[in-house]
């Protein structure tokens, strides 16, 4: 039996209104901001590393692992982006994938979108960014700098963004902050560990076949052409794999059920591709592998077109 693969934001319903406009208008001044101040990390390089990052970064996150007591986790990315290309970038990436999983695949409610992107494109990148940054000053320029700190950052990025979801669905009236604070903190530290390792072997690959890429504004590296098209391909495979996905719910999912508030969730306001299941197809492992690619395709397409367009801003 094939695993559907499970929605994975905050759907509409979770969040007041109020709550989610406020945080749709801070997310949109983050957002922003990153787009103006792009332009002095964007060298030859992170054009297409942006969206073959994006691409990857889509494609992982359909791949739920399972964790104990009945549920699952999933990539965040946000510590692996901020790395690779810079803060900024890496809020670019997030925004390109939260956006493109709210409004193609009714991941993420619409009007909590602002919440979700602030969550992840801005808490976890924010917090990715300095924690992997102080331990490098630590490390002064030691190997185990890159890994250490990109555990850490990955670890970090997903809890505190989790306590970010948990304040907010406290703010909304959803659920008491003593209750959520220590449910999704406790269950996104379980969570954090796989997030650490995915992120610390990745590292360990780019850092062993081609360590130039760690260098943010440099130019294209020699090859580049292959290094990124290899990237791509690594992303679709992915994809493919997105029907071995736990069936487990995630850890807002989870909580929401343990804690009575599932129920509050409403449908999305109109479907295009719903739970990554291309329409259309009976056949429930290749309706996911098709919506994977062309969601990976389309994430690719948008993150390099913003990328190429600041570039030539700049």
């Amino acid at each position: 039996m094939v695993a559907p693969v499970q929605p994975m934001h905050i759907p509409d319903g979770f969040l007041s209104t109020l709550v989610s406009v406020v945080f749709w208008v801070v997310s949109a001044i983050a957002v922003a901001y990153a787009l103006r101040r792009v332009d002095k990390d964007l060298g030859e390089r992170q054009v297409p590393l942006m969206g073959v990052l994006a691409a990857a970064i889509f494609a992982g996150q359909m791949l739920n692992f399972s964790i104990t007591g009945g549920t699952s986790g999933h990539l965040l990315g946000a510590a692996l982006a901020t790395i690779l290309l810079g803060p900024w970038a890496a809020v670019i990436v997030l925004t390109s994938v939260v956006s493109i999983q709210a409004l193609i695949f009714q991941d993420g409610g619409l009007l909590a979108l602002g919440a979700n992107l602030f969550n992840m494109a801005v808490v976890g990148v924010t917090v990715s960014y300095f924690v992997y940054t102080s331990i490098q000053k630590l490390a002064r320029g030691k190997s185990w700098g890159v890994f250490v700190g990109g555990a850490a950052a990955a670890w970090l990025s997903i809890v505190i963004a989790s306590l970010a979801a948990a304040l907010e669905l406290a703010f909304s009236g959803t659920t008491p902050a003593n209750i959520s604070v220590p449910a999704m903190g406790g269950i996104h530290m379980l969570i954090g560990i796989g997030e650490g390792l995915i992120t610390v072997g990745a590292l360990a690959f780019l850092y062993a076949a081609r360590r130039d890429l760690f260098q943010i504004g440099e130019t294209a590296p020699k090859g580049g052409a292959a290094v990124w098209t290899f990237g791509l391909v690594i992303a679709l495979a992915l994809a493919i794999l997105s029907p071995l996905a736990s069936a487990h719910p995630d850890g807002l999912e989870w909580v929401a059920g343990q804690k009575g508030f599932l129920e509050a969730a409403r449908a999305p306001l109109y479907k295009v591709i719903p739970d990554y299941a291309f329409p259309g197809i009976n056949n429930k492992a290749f309706a996911t592998i098709i919506a994977g690619i062309l969601g990976t395709l389309l994430v690719f397409g948008v993150a390099l077109g913003v990328a190429c367009w600041r570039r030539k801003k700049a």
